[in-house]
């Protein structure tokens, strides 16, 4: 029952601190069996998925190093959040996250598993496109600026709403990975995932992937369809 409470107070705080501009399917968000992928520079984006996805059973990912936060930790549970170790293979929370994917649910995460210090795109590890290509389920790309944390401490602090632009992608899927070179494969699939998310963002926040076969590619099929 407190979920709903806390879900019902984001509903009503996100509209007054922020304005919020969306380009895409926010609808898309939803879907059973996806997974929502998105670059990461501030911690309002873990309200606003919780915002936009109208649903109780988010899969939410947090960093280990939330977890000692006493009401991190206490909103984290009664969210149903999972808590992961970033720099060891955590398979307990990995068979979670599968079971959960398998059983309907919904994920957001972001790839590059800490937030961004300049605003750009990062390098994305592979604990993605795992779960991706393990379950089979539907990639959903997305791409958000104006979250950075000192950007909505000086708005907030001044009384201002934070101005917010979200870019929501189309839907893919990464194949499951069959025969030898595995860890070759979960690269190309990381890739793959995050230059469609860099192919939302402007060119400045593009970040690691700028000049990568990939985004250029995607790049010149949204201009030549």
């Amino acid at each position: 029952m407190l979920i709903k409470f806390i879900l019902f107070l984001f509903k009503i705080i996100i509209p007054v601190i922020t304005r919020i501009e969306v380009h895409g399917d926010v609808k898309a968000l939803n879907r059973d069996r996806q997974i929502n992928v998105v670059n990461h520079i501030g911690i309002l984006e873990v309200l606003l998925a919780y915002y936009f996805i109208n649903r109780e059973d988010i899969i939410m990912i947090l960093a280990e190093k939330h977890q000692s936060r006493k009401f991190i930790n206490w909103l984290a549970g009664q969210l149903n959040a999972t808590f992961i170790d970033r720099y060891n293979a955590d398979l307990s929370t990995t068979r979670k996250v599968l079971r959960r994917l398998q059983d309907g649910g919904v994920m957001t995460v972001a790839p590059e598993g800490t937030r961004s210090p300049d605003g750009s795109l990062q390098k994305g590890r592979m604990g993605v496109s795992y779960l991706a290509s393990k379950t089979g389920a539907l990639v959903l790309p997305a791409a958000v600026i104006g979250t950075e944390d000192a950007v909505v401490k000086s708005k907030l602090l001044h009384l201002q709403p934070v101005p917010v632009t979200i870019w929501i992608g189309e839907p893919f899927t990464i194949p499951p990975i069959s025969g030898g070179n595995r860890r070759e494969k979960l690269q190309e699939y990381t890739d793959e995932i995050m230059c469609h998310i860099a192919a939302l963002l402007p060119e400045e926040r593009r970040g690691y992937y700028t000049n990568h076969p990939r985004l250029k590619e995607l790049l010149a099929s949204q201009t030549n369809p």
